[in-house]
Parts: C-alpha cells; sequence; structure tokens
C-alpha cells in the first residue's frame, strides 16, 4: 500500500500561521506523509497509437483535459507561446534538459501553487522575500511571546522540536545563504522532496521521525511502528508480515538488522528511473527533424500533436497570467 510506504516526514507548512494572524493560540504542528515521485502519466505510452501520455507529461493530468475544447490553430498558437517559455536562455532552440525542466515544473505545479496561496502571509514587509525572522514570527511567534499558556507537554515538546528544525531546514534551502528565501527557495523549504539540494534534509527528518531510541538507525520494529500500532496481544495483520519481509530482503541491504541514512535513502529515494528525462529525451527523439538533437519552434509545432494535439492545458487561462512561479 502506498500511503504506507511513502515517506515519513514532518511538514509544517502554513499550520499555526492563521492561527497566530487571529491572535488566537496555534496548535501544536501536525505530521504530514510525503511519497515519492509518481509517474507522469497513468495513461499507457503508445507511440503511433495515442499521446495522451505525452500531452499529461507536457502540460498536467488536469490542464490537458480540458484542451480538448480548442481548434488546432488555437493548439498551435498557445503552444507557440510555452515554448517560448520553455527556452529558458532564449536562443531559440529547446534542449532535452531544458524540456525535463518544463515537465518537471509542470508535474509538480500544484507545490508552486500551495506557495502562492500562503506567500502573503509569510512575507510580512512585502518584499517579495521571505526571512528567516519572518517565518519564525509568523509561525512561532505567539509561542515565543506566551510560552506559558502551552501548558500541554505534547505541544510544547513539539514547539521547541520544530522550531530548530525548521531553522536548519530553511538554511538548506537558502542556497544564496542570506537568511531571506525567494520564492523557489521558499518551495524548497515548504517541499523538500521535490528538490534535489533538499534530499539530505528528507533522509534525516525521516531518520528522526522514525528513530525512537535515538540511536541513528531504524530498526525492523521501529520500522514497523511507523506504519502500524500495535496492539498487546494481537495478532499482525498479514500486510504487516509482509512489510517485515521487505525490511529484510529489501531495506535492510547490508543485513545488519537496521537502516542506516544511506540505506533510508534507497527507500524513499530511489534513482532507478527519471521519468521527466525519459519523456524529454522522447519527445526530441520523435520531433527532432534535422536530428541535430535540439528542437526549434518550428520542429515542436510541426509536431504538435505529439505536444498537446487536441487535447494538451489550458493555457487560455494561464497565459494571461504572470508565469514567475512555474
Amino acid at each position: 500500500m502506498d500511503a504506507r510506504r511513502a515517506v515519513c516526514l514532518p511538514l509544517l507548512l502554513l499550520l499555526v500561521v492563521c492561527a497566530c494572524t487571529a491572535r488566537g493560540k496555534p496548535t501544536a504542528p501536525r505530521k504530514e506523509r510525503v511519497h515519492r515521485e509518481s509517474e507522469l502519466s497513468a495513461r499507457p505510452h503508445e507511440d503511433n497509437q495515442s499521446h495522451r501520455y505525452d500531452h499529461e507529461a507536457f502540460l498536467g493530468k488536469e490542464e490537458a483535459r480540458t484542451f480538448e475544447q480548442l481548434s488546432p490553430e488555437e493548439s498551435k498558437a498557445r503552444l507557440g507561446k510555452i515554448v517560448d517559455r520553455i527556452d529558458s536562455d532564449g536562443d531559440s532552440y529547446v534542449t532535452t534538459g531544458e524540456l525535463k525542466t518544463w515537465i518537471k515544473r509542470v508535474q509538480k505545479r500544484y507545490v508552486y501553487e500551495n506557495v502562492a496561496k500562503v506567500w502573503s502571509d509569510y512575507d510580512l514587509n512585502k518584499d517579495d522575500k521571505i526571512s528567516w525572522d519572518e517565518y519564525k514570527q509568523a509561525t512561532y511567534g505567539y509561542y515565543l511571546a506566551n510560552p506559558e499558556e502551552f501548558e500541554d507537554a505534547t505541544d510544547q515538546f513539539s514547539f521547541k522540536k520544530m522550531l530548530p528544525r525548521d531553522e536548519r531546514r530553511f538554511k538548506a534551502a537558502d542556497l544564496d545563504g542570506d537568511l531571506s528565501a525567494t520564492r523557489e527557495e521558499f518551495t524548497a523549504f515548504l517541499h523538500p522532496e521535490e528538490f534535489e539540494h533538499m534530499k539530505d534534509i528528507v533522509v534525516l527528518e525521516t531518520l528522526e521521525d522514525i528513530d525512537k531510541n535515538g540511536d541513528g538507525y531504524v530498526d525492523e520494529d521501529e520500522y514497523i511502528a511507523d506504519m502500524f500500532a500495535h496492539e498487546e496481544g494481537g495478532p499482525e495483520p498479514d500486510w504487516v508480515k509482509t512489510e517485515r519481509d521487505q525490511f529484510s530482503d529489501f531495506r535492510d541491504l547490508n543485513k545488519d538488522g537496521k537502516m542506516d541514512k544511506e540505506e533510508i535513502r534507497h527507500w524513499i529515494l530511489p534513482q532507478d528511473y527519471d521519468h521527466a528525462q525519459a519523456e524529454a529525451r522522447h519527445l526530441v527523439y520523435e520531433s527532432d527533424r534535422d536530428k541535430d538533437e535540439v528542437l526549434t519552434k518550428e520542429e515542436i509545432l510541426e509536431n504538435w500533436n505529439m505536444f498537446v494535439g487536441s487535447q494538451a492545458t489550458n493555457y487560455g487561462e494561464d497565459l494571461t497570467k504572470n508565469h514567475d512561479e512555474l
């Protein structure tokens, strides 16, 4: 079951900012589960039969369905504008790397939309950056000013634990080290599982969450306890027994009875296949008429049905708004 095998990772997101804004008592941070990267489309990749996989990979699943209402002329016109954005260096060629970057960003558009929705809650001085002090004030300000109101030991422990943890993650996301986050850096802070340079933090936080005895490893019982609350004397469900087998056969690679950081990384961040890279190469291969391994706008528009066809994305709405965040 995917939910049980998902990465365990606490994300603070906007759990207390609304309460702080309203001058009310904030609630303790809660735990979220972050699933590992999914396929670009649930559709089969059927070359010469259907380009639905390509459409959903290139432009997103939800948007792909709405493009069916557009005529071929409208599709091509809007695709041309999309190509201009994909060509990030403006050299009139679209590389495999630029296509891969676009596909990855489209596939995690919900992440950027989430950041856009909460941005103003944290950017207190409206300078289009969020400093660590701003985030700390918006999220923990009430707790820091009124610690005596937190009589519940669980709440006190949760806030005391999460504050330094958030600071550590914020600094990891802050690539230029100025203690202020741009939109991209703040997105990496809130959604570290989506960014390569944040993978160490994802592994470390996962280890900290599951390692209940604090020895720096995850043993089999801790691994199971993270998924299943065992009732004393009660039988384990079959799926738990299967997970125990998974631990011994596939999680504990060196067979020492526990998972270290590298084994946790292998578990939650498998590197066996890059869907976006494979799709970008596929699109270039199929559309590269002169076989120079890059695409011109003309080559893309000539093969427009592979990229958008009669179903792609609702860029009628998207093209009217600022795409700096995408």
